[in-house]
């Protein structure tokens, strides 16, 4: 039987939201900004750290010219970034990543295509179309639905609404090259608005050969992305409405760490929005809609020359969200309360693309509901600014029956009609709290601190991955894995503390942090004989080529460290020539604790400074990055330590006009020779890297970008 408070916010919040997004009424921006303290923000086009909570970092001036807006984010205090290809890769912010993090993209969920994850949200997030990336300090408000660690929101361009009836023509193009993966890239906005209408086109394309490294190339590393769409908006006194349609197409792009590469992601988002101000509350709504195809093969890029071992998955993802809030003044503050709902079905089939009796359904389909209410307060207490939050969501998830097709093996066949006549549905209710509290002084310094209880309902593969394969999420450490029915979701208890310094000179935010995570969900032993075939799973697993497969299952585990960015004006100004430095620090670390291990893929700690000399109109800098050894690593996940490595990079920019950029650099200057962490293991034989080894950073390289704005 269907909860009652349930069913009743499941055809609330979609009536509600249906009736305000088909509204006449449209309307105004009005809607009130987060503090500034508890959000890190890197702008696309904006001047560098002018607030003393805020990050406003120019790409043009750093040395990232890779296509994955996840090395964007990397950037930042206590983030990183999970390398599984030049459009696959994984944000990690303070030893945590893949479905933990809250990522977003232009403020919308998006739920990745297949079950490898070669589409993490980001993957929809091109840079020639990222006006700034947000960045959540520590966890992510309550209003943005539940996520384990920060929350990350890439923000595309868009025509703003004018000031007058006047419609002004609007652009904002980007071009770029890069040499060390002889790539290109070009896109952008251009458009029209005034004060009541605003629309633009958006555009962006991008491809590039295979990875050169000091010793070769990366086989299996090529990209190509095309992505275009439509924004448009209404504004009519305090009322506005919204809405953004875009498609995205993906092809041939290689993912040396999986055991197959991208052939095509077919994606269609839609989102509408409305905001309205009445004279006591204000309201916003949002309905998104989501489809996504994909394809993958284990030959179409990688050499492969036996034909019956060729195999191709398809696989689909469907999502439908809703969500409406209303905030009022109340008690010196401002609180949120509202609603949320997120619908979801994947589902992925194995195929042989020369018998057509090879099928079988690795995902049959799964859906999963979630139905979420959240009340959320910001404002003072004292002389102490406060965001107090919680919310309550309920989910239901159910996946249907496994086909396998006739010329499958005996042992295959067997898992799937064991997994028929096994329990197939799953429900939760989950509990998040937040508090942060935050105090301005009458000096430079600002203290902040954070409290919270987050947690994370497992997802489909963790609970119904029923045949043992390599699929994970993208944890891409080559290992086998099985779901387990009895998974429960994770609960992390997070204590964050630091303050921000700022004076006119310079600028230190350093934070201290603790997460206590329980039943953490990770791979563990299949079962207590490791290494003893003596289940039909293992039998299985054995045949795939690995006798100890694992299952994700609950342990305890921790995760804690100090992270921070700061910098100084040494000399001048920049009518004369101005000297500054700029740098950011990390050290995370990640252990169990129900067993003397520590947790896969954690970053190491990590040291970037940069020296820039800045005149008016023009900068140039020479940045280095420092990278420790990892020797702490993951003996479940037979993960391999890593030497430490320094990197030097040189790049600047030329302010040519107001409305023209050009930016340029040199990318590891010295060419040297290192493998980050993070990075996945190869797994395509025929390449310049070995086959099982740790897949090497980029050699030197450079890049050239030309940015036109209006």
């Amino acid at each position: 039987m269907q909860h009652p408070i349930r069913a009743f916010a499941h055809k609330n919040i979609l009536l509600t939201s249906l009736l305000l997004s088909a509204s006449t009424l449209v309307a105004s921006n009005t809607a009130a900004q987060s503090n500034d303290v508890l959000q890190d923000v890197i702008t696309v086009y904006g001047s560098h750290m002018t607030a003393q909570t805020q990050d406003n970092i120019k790409p043009e001036t750093e040395p990232v010219a890779a296509p994955d807006a996840a090395a964007f984010v990397a950037r930042l205090p206590g983030a990183d970034i999970n390398n599984n290809g030049q459009l696959s890769g994984q944000v990690q912010y303070r030893g945590l990543f893949g479905p933990r993090i809250n990522v977003q993209v232009d403020g919308n969920n998006v739920m990745p295509g297949g079950p490898g994850w070669m589409d993490p949200p980001l993957h929809y997030a091109p840079m020639p179309l990222v006006s700034r990336i947000q960045v959540d300090r520590g966890v992510s408000p309550v209003r943005n639905g539940p996520g384990l660690a920060g929350g990350v929101n890439a923000v595309f361009k868009k025509a703003n609404f004018g000031e007058t009836s006047e419609f002004n023509m609007i652009y904002d193009i980007s071009a770029g090259y890069r040499s060390v993966d002889d790539s290109t890239s070009v896109g952008g906005i251009v458009g029209t608005s005034n004060d009541v209408f605003r629309i633009n086109a958006l555009y962006a394309r991008e491809n590039g050969d295979n990875i050169k490294f000091p010793g070769g190339e990366i086989a299996s590393s090529e990209h190509v992305r095309l992505v275009y769409g439509l924004s448009t908006g209404v504004k009519l006194g305090s009322h506005e409405f919204g809405l953004d349609v875009r498609k995205q197409e993906t092809g041939n792009s290689g993912n040396p760490p999986f055991p197959m590469d991208i052939r095509f992601f077919d994606s269609e988002f839609v989102n509408a929005f409305y905001k309205g101000d009445f004279d006591a509350f204000r309201v916003e709504a949002k309905l998104g809609a989501a489809d996504i195809s994909h394809g993958m093969t284990n030959f179409h890029l990688r050499p492969n020359s036996n034909p019956m071992a060729h195999r191709e998955t398809f696989a689909k993802s469907f999502r439908r969200t809703a969500e409406i809030m209303l905030a009022f003044d109340l008690a010196d503050g401002e609180l949120k309360i509202g609603s949320d709902y997120d619908f979801t079905k994947n589902k992925s089939r194995i195929t042989h693309p020369n018998n057509q009796n090879f099928f079988l359904d690795n995902v049959p389909i799964v859906r999963q509901d979630r139905t979420g209410v959240f009340g959320e307060w910001t404002g003072a207490l004292g002389g102490i600014n406060a965001e107090i939050g919680g919310r309550v969501d309920w989910i239901d998830s159910d996946i249907g029956q496994a086909s396998v097709g006739a010329a499958l093996p005996m042992g295959p066949v067997m898992l799937a009609n064991m997994f028929n006549i096994s329990a197939r549905t799953w429900s939760d209710t989950n509990i998040d709290t937040v508090l942060r509290l935050w105090r301005e002084t009458d000096g430079p310094i600002t203290w902040r601190g954070t409290l919270a209880h987050k947690t994370r309902t497992p997802g489909y593969l963790d609970r119904f991955a029923w045949l043992p394969t390599t699929a994970s999420a993208g944890l891409a450490d080559g290992n086998i894995y099985l779901g387990d029915p009895s998974i429960v979701s994770e609960n992390a208890w997070i204590l964050n503390g630091g303050l921000d310094y700022q004076s006119k000179r310079a600028y230190a935010r350093p934070t201290i942090f603790y997460r206590s995570v329980n039943d953490y969900i990770q791979g563990v032993p299949f079962d207590n004989t490791v290494g003893v075939i003596d289940t039909l799973q293992e039998m299985v697993a054995a045949g795939s080529g690995d006798p100890t497969p694992l299952k994700f299952g609950n342990v305890d585990a921790e995760l804690y460290g100090f992270d921070m960015d700061f910098g100084m004006k040494l000399m001048g100004d920049k009518s004369s020539g101005l000297w500054r430095m700029d740098g950011v620090a990390s050290y995370v670390r990640g252990k169990r604790r129900d067993i003397d291990d520590n947790l896969y893929r954690v970053s190491p700690p990590n040291l970037t400074l940069s020296g820039t000399y800045e005149r008016q109109g023009w900068s140039v800098s020479l940045e280095s990055k420092f990278v420790a050894t990892q020797n702490n690593v993951s003996l479940t996940n037979s993960e391999l330590a890593t030497d430490g490595f320094a990197l030097f990079s040189l790049h600047g920019q030329w302010d040519v006009k107001d409305s023209v950029m050009i930016s340029a650099g040199v990318e590891n200057l010295l060419n040297k020779h290192y493998a980050q962490h993070l990075s996945g293991y190869n797994r395509i034989s025929g390449s310049d890297v070995m086959l099982g080894d740790r897949l090497p950073g980029s050699g030197r390289g450079v890049f050239v970008k030309l940015s036109l704005r209006n």
